[in-house]
């Protein structure tokens, strides 16, 4: 879902020249702009390794959710994975500004109670230490740009709290068109935090309207 919002956006933003997506599956996109590779195993891109090389900008919206998980497949799939690309692409791309999209409620310390905020933390602090420009997003409820198909169901049913729950507590909620400007914005013109809170976002999201 925030994949697919961020990608939209990309591809109609005029700074944005050309956008690879790599998938398990076929996306279903088609673009003049875009460029998608299948793969399926994300712990072991040596065979497009190639083809990565020569970006300025990941941003990288792959996640789970930690319910039903143990702490170890949690770790595996959010830390060891996330690490695993954005170290290949550090070593391919020195100069990249790296997006990631964590969490409100992550857990910089690394010492909490919860276990998942825990992970993500660890994941943020070791992109902030591997890129130069590397950029934290925790979004809270994020809206769906219309138009978008991989949207939970969940989301269809509580859509209608967005307007209330933006005007009542706008910490928390900002929509996925945001998302996706604020961190083409991080890409062009940088952001003096490394940890975006909804607040950031809304902010990052509109230079240069």
């Amino acid at each position: 879902m925030v994949g697919e919002g961020v990608l939209l956006e990309c591809l109609n933003h005029p700074d944005v020249e050309q956008v690879l997506v790599i998938n398990r599956r076929p996306g279903g996109v088609s673009h003049p702009k875009l460029r998608e590779i299948i793969h399926a195993d994300f712990f072991n891109l040596a065979s497009i390794e190639q083809r990565l090389i020569g970006f300025n900008a990941c941003f990288f919206c792959l996640g789970v959710s930690s319910v039903g998980m143990s702490k170890e497949e949690y770790t595996h799939v959010t830390y060891d994975l996330t690490l695993s690309v954005a170290q290949l692409l550090a070593k391919l791309n020195p100069e990249m500004t790296f997006c990631y999209v964590t969490g409100a409620g992550t857990d910089s310390s690394e010492q909490g109670r919860i276990a998942w905020a825990r992970v993500k933390g660890a994941t943020e602090n070791a992109l902030v230490k591997l890129f130069k420009q590397a950029y934290m997003f925790r979004p809270g409820f994020m809206k769906a740009t219309p138009g978008q198909r991989n949207v939970k169901s969940y989301y269809k049913f509580f859509s209608w709290l967005y307007p209330i729950g933006r005007a009542l507590y706008p910490a928390g909620f900002c929509t996925l068109q945001e998302v996706g400007l604020a961190m083409i914005n991080a890409a062009r013109t940088g952001y003096p935090r490394r940890i975006l809170e909804v607040a950031d976002i809304v902010k990052l999201a509109k230079l240069g309207r």
